[in-house]
């Protein structure tokens, strides 16, 4: 048995480190982040922290890394108050993450990734046009979480896009059918099967 303490934590090797603490929330969905600029520059960005946060209203966020860095995805919901949530598919894993690579501010990830953009109508922010399952949101809140200097970022639902054969008549979505990947670490996908749906 592998017993680690706060104390062995804090002494391990750096890498080491981050492996080990992100992956031990499991597999998790792998996301892509969709924002433009002020000056209609376009971002998208793989996220592995996007979370539910209630039904009514219909509130979603995502975890944001310090920004003592530029941070593109941050700075662009800042200016426009909206950001697109785009599901990533086996079939755009690679593509997707590409978008984590460090680019220049007036580069495109969209391009530089071989992703397309595609627009809606409820938000000013490109979704990804591979994606069969697009999120609009509306920004409502920003949290700094002190412990560590991330950020908390809550949006709002305002538009969703998807195909019709992916939903069923009570609203639940074929996971298997839309053939998502999650993401365990930084670096490691998979592809999701379903074993069982149970009663409530």
């Amino acid at each position: 048995m592998k017993v680690f303490t706060s104390r062995e934590l804090s002494n391990l090797d750096k890498n080491f480190r981050r492996n080990l603490i992100n992956q031990l929330p499991g597999h998790k969905p792998a996301n892509l982040i969709g924002t433009i600029s002020a000056d209609e520059k376009t971002n998208v960005a793989i996220f592995a922290s996007v979370h539910h946060l209630g039904a009514n209203p219909p509130l979603m966020g995502f975890n944001m890394r310090p920004v003592s860095v530029e941070r593109h995805t941050y700075e662009n919901i800042i200016r426009k108050e909206c950001f697109t949530i785009n599901h990533v598919t086996t079939e755009i894993y690679e593509q997707a993450h590409q978008t984590a690579a460090r680019y220049p501010k007036e580069q495109s990830e969209f391009e530089a990734a071989g992703l397309h953009e595609f627009y809606g109508q409820a938000v000013d922010a490109p979704y990804v046009a591979e994606s069969p399952v697009k999120i609009g949101l509306k920004l409502k809140e920003v949290h700094d979480i002190k412990a560590n200097n991330t950020k908390l970022i809550v949006g709002e639902v305002v538009e969703i896009i998807l195909n019709d054969e992916t939903m069923d008549e009570e609203g639940n979505l074929d996971f298997h059918l839309l053939n998502l990947v999650t993401v365990t670490g930084l670096d490691t996908y998979h592809s999701s099967k379903s074993l069982k749906r149970l009663p409530l």
